[in-house]
């Protein structure tokens, strides 16, 4: 793994969170990076989820969701105990987080936000999310993604 290491992979090494890290050969010309992944994986799409930046009640937040979903933003701010929510400009999440769009990981953020976990990940003994940069994943549990951001898990899904 020496050279592909991010801030994602790096927390759970540090943390001894079991996972695994997938790379795949990532193509900037696909229409939808979470299912370019699933399908270089060989996971099933609703096992792969994406990292969403949102502003609830103005201050940041993260909701992970399956690649097959979108975001419900009502949902989002709900489970926040907020009262309204847009997306983020792609520019505040990379401050924010430290990585690029695309390749946005819950793990390893910059600045740690709140993160609401869509409640389907707990259907999965493992999730797939971004390890931190395209074209890689990390394929863990969701309890134990859950418990080291302090997630709210919650359905969210649009």
């Amino acid at each position: 793994m020496a050279g592909k290491g991010t801030p994602a992979t790096a927390l759970l090494a540090k943390r001894k969170v079991p996972h695994e890290v997938h790379a795949y050969e990532h193509d900037p010309r696909a229409d939808s990076y979470g299912l370019e992944a699933a399908e270089a994986l060989g996971q099933a799409p609703e096992r792969v989820f994406k990292t969403l930046v949102a502003e609830v009640d103005g201050k940041l937040a993260v909701g992970v969701v399956p690649v097959t979903g979108q975001l419900d933003l009502k949902k989002l701010a709900a489970a926040l105990g907020g009262k309204k929510a847009k997306m983020a400009e792609v520019a505040a999440a990379e401050r924010a987080t430290g990585y690029v769009a695309g390749g946005i990981s819950p793990l390893g953020q910059k600045k740690r936000l709140p993160v609401v976990i869509d409640s389907s990940a707990t259907g999965f003994d493992t999730i797939c999310c971004s390890a931190g940069r395209r074209g890689l994943e990390i394929e863990l549990a969701a309890a134990d993604l859950a418990g080291l951001l302090d997630a709210v898990l919650a359905d969210i899904s649009a």
